[in-house]
């Protein structure tokens, strides 16, 4: 068996590992047509406008009455229980003027399937998928003294909507403060407990809006009380669909007035058979989340993928680095699960990759040479093959972060480094500029100038001299080279096998 075909059974591609059937549910695409153009158009300046002003309108008498109906209570009070008395009262015109401001914006056909459980039989509905701020319709349509939601801490601040938000009680949840995350999973268990005071909670397990075409990973807050869920299915069926907003796509403002200037919108509310866990889910919330998230799946007949929140962070971290937006997504909870990375670990890479990527968010194999200032042979070849995992013959961020797992770092060893540094000629403990051309040239055919410009990189004391810590460094800083250091020991080993091969026929022959 060769060294080639050998590496590359170490390195099988997992099937664990492929690429998902959906590579970026965070980006939305409208496509309008003729038709569609003409009638946008038309509304603007018709109907459009008198739907925005009746809205804004209903939005202040929305504001007035859940001002009057939090008056004189503190967000401690807000926090501890439920509204009471006459205050509760004012819930329901809020219901009825929030149902009626649906209608205006064309929401005029909103289907409701299935049958609702009690709060009794399932404490915990979990709404997917969350694909827009429209969303919040759910609630209006199950009722505010019927039910509560878990909602984003900033939104309770929003200027003039802080109020209505705040009038629901939601439990609160800072995405970004992971201390904040234990105390929301502590409230949900609070409120969901036998016996609590409080209504029915709705949650958006996925935790952000993606653009529909398949289910991300669930968070597991709505699990961890090990209750009863009632799974509730989402249909939008506004064609063409302006309602999804997503990280990359029509803005607020957009989303909202291409809404506006539709005939008609259409939503489907369909509530599934309660899901009662078994003692496995008990124990096991993501596992809870994660079969929960099946059964809306197979009901909507979408596929479902390991993309979460956190993906939409890399994707705003990747965009700052110059790189396309989408560039940043890897399917963040499964390379977490299968690679045991943090999120950290993942942004670590992310300025690394950004300065070997081209403009358009990928490396390609001259890329992948520039970075390494070789260039390009089979060895290389090879090295760059082990992380572009599809074979697309480019590698993008989530082969890269793969790849550092798999094929950098388990080659980055202080016995592959020290063999290296011996190769290059370091048995007397330095390496000349001279060792260094010779080698390079023969093994990977780089250029004289090339070579002297590795080796100034490396020879970082400028003394005409590479020391092993000077070595080590380099490697360290760019891993890439220790897989090439691997394959070059292989190639000379199976050489030097080869010759000795020949040595022993020619013997043989003679004899």
């Amino acid at each position: 068996m060769s060294s080639a075909s050998s590496r590359k059974d170490r390195l099988k591609r997992a099937e664990s590992l492929i690429h998902p059937e959906i590579r970026n549910p965070f980006v939305h695409e409208l496509n309008l047509t003729t038709t569609d153009k003409i009638r946008i158009a038309l509304m603007s300046v018709t109907v459009a406008p008198i739907r925005l002003l009746l809205v804004l309108a209903l939005i202040l008498m929305d504001c007035l009455l859940a001002n009057i109906a939090i008056a004189g209570l503190t967000q401690q009070q807000l926090e501890s229980e439920p509204l009471k008395g006459w205050r509760r009262m004012l819930l329901h015109p809020l219901c009825w003027i929030g149902r009626f401001q649906f209608f205006i914006m064309g929401f005029h056909y909103v289907t409701v399937k299935g049958q609702r459980a009690s709060g009794e039989e399932a404490p915990i509905c979990v709404i997917s998928p969350h694909t827009s701020f429209f969303d919040i319709m759910i609630v209006f349509v199950l009722g505010l003294t019927s039910s509560s939601c878990v909602s984003r801490e900033e939104n309770q601040n929003a200027p003039l909507l802080g109020t209505l938000v705040r009038v629901l009680q939601p439990v609160s949840v800072s995405r970004t403060d992971p201390n904040s995350r234990q105390s929301t999973v502590r409230e949900i268990i609070k409120r969901s407990q036998p016996g609590s005071k409080w209504p029915q909670i709705l949650i958006f397990p996925e935790g952000t809006c993606a653009n529909r075409s398949c289910l991300i990973s669930f968070k597991p807050g709505a699990f961890y009380p090990g209750l009863p869920v009632q799974p509730v299915a989402l249909r939008y069926k506004t064609k063409p669909d302006t309602v999804v907003w997503t990280w990359k796509g029509p803005n607020v403002l957009t989303c909202v007035w291409l809404t506006f200037c539709n005939f008609n919108n259409e939503v489907e509310v369909e509530f599934l058979p309660v899901y009662k866990p078994n003692e496995e889910e008990k124990k096991d919330a993501k596992l809870f989340a994660r079969n929960v998230r099946g059964v809306i799946a197979k009901a909507l007949d979408l596929p479902v993928t390991d993309h979460t929140f956190e993906d939409c962070r890399l994707m705003m971290e990747a965009s700052k680095l110059g790189l396309p937006k989408e560039a940043g997504i890897v399917e963040f909870q499964k390379i977490i699960v299968k690679l045991g990375l943090k999120l950290s670990d993942i942004k670590e890479q992310l300025p690394k990759y950004a300065a070997i990527a081209n403009s358009k968010g990928y490396i390609s194999i001259e890329d992948f040479a520039e970075y390494l200032k070789l260039p390009v042979s089979p060895a290389l070849e090879e090295v760059f093959a082990m992380y572009d995992r599809d074979g697309s013959g480019k590698i993008d961020f989530r082969e890269y972060v793969i790849g550092c797992c798999l094929v950098a770092k388990p080659a980055k060893t202080e016995e592959t480094i020290t063999m290296a540094f011996k190769l290059f000629g370091g048995e007397k403990g330095y390496i000349t500029k001279d060792e260094l051309v010779q080698i390079l040239k023969n093994a990977f055919t780089m250029k004289d100038e090339g070579a002297e410009e590795l080796f100034n990189q490396i020879d970082v004391n400028k003394t005409g001299q590479i020391t092993y810590d000077q070595f080590k460094a380099y490697a360290d800083e760019k891993p890439e080279y220790a897989s090439l250091f691997n394959i070059y020991q292989e190639l000379t080993n199976s050489e030097t096998t080869k010759t000795d091969s020949n040595v022993n026929n020619s013997k043989d022959k003679t004899e």
